[in-house]
């Protein structure tokens, strides 16, 4: 047994002598943040290839926004002679607004050009009779009173006549454009977000796609954009006219429009490049291998996944599109 531990005490011995001590841990690179976190800059090549770049670029933007529209009244020619075509609407609610309205514009020229004349005659002589002793006071009274009358008629229609307008108008229906509307023209009225509706100008081309026909392609025009907001969905409605001479555009069809959107020749990056401390707009710029710096810029409109930049960036400067939230942290702190 003596033996046996002479032995084994060298064999320890050797077996330690061989053994290598593990590597010490390298320290990670730590880039230097300086000018109060406007200029990071990276030892380390590897880390700093990290930050993936695209080039600021100006250029011509458009895109193209999508809603969903709905037909809300055709215009078809009246088979009787009327004078008015007939509007059908897809709501049954405006098209009793638009029957009353068009009865109120009746009443009002009957009173206006007919009744009211008529009492101011009918005034006139019984003050001149009045005066020869052929009519009492009372009479002149009366005649006063009829007169009085039929001025508050008209102002009583006046007013019915202003609560169907603003009823049509926020369903997104000019009455006056209506009744000169021609034969063969249809109308849809499209809900657009209130961030979206600056981008749709009046008297713009679109184009329209019908569920009903989706092999085929519309053009229409936008006519008008809606004076109020709906205050709980913060739409504003917009009418589009388009040719329906085929009598194929039924009121009711939906559709999808596509407005074009140009928005001129400005310098765009990446969404993904923004960061925005404490209402404040940035960027992070290359300026070399391992160094970035960070930019505040005048933000315009976001078009797609492009912002327009205002300024604070120069074409041909090197944005950062990836790693940029690493970036925000060490510049400014957290």
């Amino acid at each position: 047994m003596k033996h046996i531990h002479l032995i084994a005490v060298p064999l320890l011995m050797l077996s330690s002598c061989n053994r290598k001590e593990p590597a010490a841990p390298q320290k990670a690179a730590v880039p230097a943040v300086v000018s109060q976190g406007q200029t990071i800059s990276f030892s380390d090549e590897k880390t700093a290839a990290f930050f993936n770049t695209e080039k600021a670029g100006s250029g011509s933007i458009h895109a193209d926004y999508k809603a969903v529209g709905k037909i809300g009244a055709t215009i078809s020619p009246s088979n009787a002679g009327a004078s008015q075509n007939i509007v059908l609407f897809e709501n049954p609610d405006l098209a009793g607004n638009y029957t009353q309205l068009m009865q109120h514009q009746i009443n009002i020229s009957q009173i206006e050009n007919i009744n009211i004349r008529q009492k101011k005659i009918e005034l006139e002589r019984t003050s001149d009779l009045q005066q020869h002793g052929a009519a009492t006071g009372r009479d002149l009274l009366n005649a006063q009173l009829a007169v009085s009358m039929e001025e508050t008629n008209l102002a009583n229609e006046r007013a019915a006549l202003t609560e169907h307008e603003a009823r049509l108008k926020s369903g997104g229906f000019d009455p006056v454009l209506l009744r000169r509307a021609r034969a063969g023209t249809a109308y849809i009225i499209c809900d657009v977000p209130e961030n979206q509706i600056a981008k749709i100008k009046a008297g713009s081309a679109c184009k329209i796609v019908f569920t009903s026909f989706p092999d085929e392609t519309y053009t229409g025009r936008v006519e008008n954009i809606a004076d109020m907001m709906d205050n709980t969905t913060r739409m504003v409605k917009v009418r589009i006219s388009v040719n329906n001479s085929s009598s194929k555009l039924k009121a009711g069809m939906f559709a999808d429009v596509s407005f074009g959107l140009s928005e001129g020749n400005f310098i765009t990056v990446s969404k993904n490049s923004l960061v925005t401390v404490q209402g404040k707009h940035h960027v992070f710029v290359k300026k070399s291998p391992g160094e970035f710096e960070r930019r505040e810029v005048q933000t315009g409109q976001q078009i797609g996944d492009r912002i327009i930049i205002f300024s604070g960036l120069s074409d041909g400067e090197e944005v950062v599109t990836e790693g940029v939230m690493q970036l925000k942290g060490l510049s400014f702190g957290y």
